[in-house]
Parts: structure tokens; C-alpha cells; sequence
């Protein structure tokens, strides 16, 4: 996903700036053109590129400790303690960890489009979570 959304932000900004360059200073009869025209075109550009480059910063990281998410727009940190599983299923488009506490954060960097990348993926975040549950097990519930 984030090597597509590069792709794709690159393409944008150059399109917008092959249309800037070719907008001449002319007139059409009914709209003039000039520099400012050229310079806003060339900065919409810009701004959708970061934008769409913006939306493949998506990450995720594990270690023994535990796991950081980075999405679109926020970042969570969690232990393993707090994490109930590592979910993908076969119908979704990407994965997602089950806390302890019910909720659930997608994974957005896990795309299923990813196919073999993502299984490694998902498998490692499996494996961590695993070892670190066997270091640390979950006590009994109380029962009173």
C-alpha cells in the first residue's frame, strides 16, 4: 500500500504540473489565465500528492514488549498483556489486534491485498504474541 500510494502522489503532483506548465497566459474569451493560475494549480498538486502519500504512512511494529500501530492519523501502543489476539480474516481487508477490553484497531499498514507479505506479517505479530504470553501468562480469573 505504501509503495501504490507513492506511486500514485508522485502521478498526481507530476499531472498537475504538466497541466500548470501548459496553462499559458492566455485568454478564452470567457476566463483569463496567468501566473497565479499556474502557481495554484501547481500547489493543488502538491497538496493532494502529501495527501496521498500521507495515507500510506500506516506501520506497524513489534517487538517483546509489545505493539505500535501507526495509522492514517493515530498511533496506539500496546503491551501484549492488553492484546486478546491478532485477527485477520479471510473476508477482511486488514488485520486487526483484539484487546483485552473488547475493542478492536485495525491495522491498516496489514492489507489483505498484500497477500503473502501480509501473512508473514500477521504470523510474526502471532508468534510475539504468543512468546510473550508464555512469558507472561494471564492469571485465573477471580472467582467470587
Amino acid at each position: 500500500m505504501r509503495l501504490i500510494c507513492g506511486v500514485v502522489a508522485v502521478l498526481v503532483v507530476v499531472a498537475m504540473a504538466v497541466v500548470a506548465l501548459s496553462l499559458r497566459t492566455s485568454s478564452t474569451g470567457v476566463v483569463k489565465f496567468g501566473p497565479a493560475d499556474q502557481f495554484a494549480i501547481a500547489g493543488l498538486g502538491l497538496v493532494l500528492g502529501g495527501g496521498i502519500g500521507w495515507l500510506g504512512r500506516s506501520r506497524v511494529d513489534g517487538d517483546a514488549a509489545g505493539v505500535r500501530v501507526r495509522n492514517v492519523a493515530v498511533t496506539h501502543e500496546f503491551p501484549w498483556q492488553a492484546v486478546r489476539a491478532v485477527r485477520f480474516d479471510p473476508k477482511s481487508s486488514w488485520a486487526s489486534l483484539v484487546l483485552e477490553n473488547e475493542d478492536e484497531v485495525a491495522l491498516l499498514a496489514v492489507q489483505a491485498v498484500d497477500k503473502e507479505y501480509a501473512v508473514r506479517a500477521v504470523e510474526g505479530l502471532r508468534a510475539l504474541h504468543a512468546a510473550a504470553r508464555a512469558k507472561d501468562p494471564k492469571p485465573p480469573p477471580l472467582l467470587y
